[in-house]
């Protein structure tokens, strides 16, 4: 496989940081850079997360929504959070264990749940009575 030239890290960090809350920086950001969409920053100590990992645990339907229509990688936090019960789920007969990994921040998979609000009711719910 080619080398392919890497992402400036001071733009992916100004991503992922700008997709916790920053819409229309985020918008700009993905337009002049495509490749953002599913770049990941560590934090330190192994603590990766994406943008749409930040809209997740956050709770901003608003971009994450916009990261996937973007081509963002659908995963079971930001599922949590937009409410899709069928997905999370699905994962989560597929690796029971999902249930209790934590996600960037160390931030629980119900925390994300709750984050989304009543439109992610059915999934907080779920994953509390377990």
């Amino acid at each position: 496989m080619a080398d392919k030239p890497r992402l400036d890290p001071d733009l992916v960090r100004d991503f992922v940081n700008e997709a916790h809350g920053n819409p229309a920086r985020v918008r700009e950001l993905l337009q002049n850079e495509p490749a953002l969409v599913n770049a990941a920053w560590d934090w330190g100590r192994g603590d990766w997360e994406t943008g749409l990992g930040a809209a997740a645990h956050m709770g901003r339907r608003d971009i994450a929504l916009y990261l996937l229509e973007n081509g963002a990688r659908m995963d079971i936090f930001a599922a949590a959070m937009l409410g899709h019960l069928d997905v999370v789920r699905a994962i989560l007969a597929a690796d029971p264990a999902a249930r209790h990994r934590p996600g960037p921040h160390g931030i629980p998979l119900l925390k994300h749940a709750e984050a989304g609000g009543p439109a992610a009711a059915a999934v907080a719910q779920m994953l509390a009575k377990a």
